[in-house]
């Protein structure tokens, strides 16, 4: 087993992850992006923009971009995309994006310096180095970056990222990049279709670090087709050669019905159970041995990294774009398929690319669903994330930050608890409740025991599993 005084997790033995891999939620939001509702329209979007003048102290504001096109399918991928080769559709987007950050910005209140800034996708280095420029003008213009520094990042694809390109991103404003991997291995590679050497992935990584980016995270897939434990060994002897500072670390859920690209990925390809659970655990092992702090479920950082220091002092923060250093932003989030949040509400774009494009060309706000939460929520809200970040919960900040008496509003939770307790998973005492090393990798199904929705309606089905 791993030291969990150096590793800050220990891994479980077999018997027990099989009785606790449960499907559960990520957390990314609560109530999860499942239970919002069309009952919640433009208008209340942009209410809860205006409201923003109302706080003492509006939080930070935070600005995330989706970028939906993709020069080619991965089969692996479930993101909101769309595989082109025309850069028209490119253009006339940015511009559409324009409109839709004129549209906010009428409504907003509060600073509009932006002190985080995200692009995602998608591939958003599909756009060319002129539009990538014109999309920071464009969003710059409206939201400028704070005078003060923040998190200014993109998700890049070495594939349409090479050493120049990353110089254009720099130039630009950027200072953070997330560089998408997923195995290094040619048959894994060529088996979901994303071709893309090791030294393509060093150049754009070694030009980052040349051009200055203050941080280099990479994305790996576990569990696709054609990866074994030996292979993916080989993976992550190469990660720690290129030593990103931070790593995500994702389960590939196979769902062909859901995601029609998955289907060309043979079933018979992919690694049993156990041989996925060991690709896992060897990974955790080896991260862990070599100067990483296990954040949560999938991520990693460097142990002098800003994201391992956050969860150290008890300030990390978890958002749709995962684990943040930064105090809970306000997420303004433009695009196709985009989620904002303001405050206490949450606010979706459509998935379609045709009913955003008539929304925002027609001048209006194109949310088409979302959710204001209650004071339950707000109370389950902090409760969850303080679960999901710290693997910690202090019962007498709970206590004075919602005026209740904890044991009496979660006597329920409580109990449903006592499993986890009794395998030595989470540690309760009267004034605490703990995740122990052993039960971090459980971390969703502790966290989702305080989840009314999930209670009530009995579709936890839904969420994928948690190995």
């Amino acid at each position: 087993m791993t030291n969990p005084e150096t590793s800050g997790v220990e891994l479980p033995e077999m018997d027990l992850l099989r009785k606790f891999d449960v499907p559960a939620p990520r957390y990314t939001s609560y109530p999860t992006a499942d239970r919002f509702n069309a009952s919640f329209g433009p208008e209340d979007y942009a209410s809860a923009l205006a409201g923003r003048a109302d706080e003492a102290e509006p939080a930070p504001l935070s600005v995330y971009v989706h970028v939906p096109f993709c020069n080619d399918v991965c089969y692996y991928c479930g993101c909101n995309k769309i595989v082109t080769r025309d850069h028209s559709k490119s253009r006339a987007y940015i511009e559409a994006i324009g409109r839709e950050a004129d549209l906010v910005k009428e409504k907003i209140t509060g600073s509009t310096e932006l002190e985080q800034l995200h692009f995602g996708g998608g591939t958003p280095t599909f756009l060319s180095n002129d539009e990538l420029a014109l999309m920071m003008e464009t969003i710059t213009k409206r939201f400028p970056l704070a005078a003060k520094g923040g998190e200014f990042s993109m998700e890049v694809d070495p594939r349409t990222c090479p050493p120049e390109k990353v110089k254009v991103l720099r130039e630009i404003g950027l200072n953070r990049l997330s560089c998408g991997v997923q195995d290094f291995n040619p048959d894994v590679q060529k088996a979901i279709n994303r071709i893309q050497p090791f030294e393509m992935t060093k150049a754009t990584i070694d030009a980052a670090r040349e051009c200055g980016f203050h941080s280099v995270n990479m994305d790996l897939i576990y569990g696709l087709p054609k990866q074994t434990r030996a292979s993916f060994a080989e993976t992550i002897d190469k990660v720690l050669e290129l030593s990103p500072d931070r790593i995500a670390l994702y389960h590939y859920a196979h769902l062909p019905n859901h995601f029609k690209a998955q289907r060309r990925i043979l079933p018979a390809d992919l690694p049993g159970t156990v041989e996925k659970v060991n690709i896992m655990f060897d990974a955790i092992r080896r991260l862990t041995a070599n100067g990483y702090r296990y954040i949560g479920m999938d991520h990693f950082a460097k142990n002098d990294d800003e994201l391992s220091l956050a969860q150290v002092n008890g300030t990390l923060q978890r958002n749709f774009q995962g684990y943040s250093t930064m105090a809970e932003c306000d997420m303004v989030a433009l695009g196709v398929s985009s989620i904002s949040k303001i405050g206490p509400a949450y606010a979706c774009n459509p998935r379609e690319l045709d009913d955003w494009y008539a929304a925002v060309n027609e001048g209006r706000l194109a949310t088409n669903r979302g959710y204001r939460l209650n004071d339950d929520d707000r109370l389950r809200y902090y409760v969850i994330m303080q679960i999901m970040c710290n693997f910690e919960l202090e019962k007498r900040k709970v206590e004075e930050r919602f005026g209740i008496v904890f044991d009496e509003v979660f006597a329920y939770e409580l109990k449903k608890l006592k499993p986890y307790v009794k395998h030595e998973l989470v540690e309760l005492t009267p004034e605490r409740i703990i995740v122990s090393p052993k039960g971090k990798i459980f971390v969703r199904a502790v966290a989702m025991q305080f989840d009314r929705y999930l209670r009530e309606s009995n579709r936890a089905g839904g969420y994928s599993r948690i190995a």
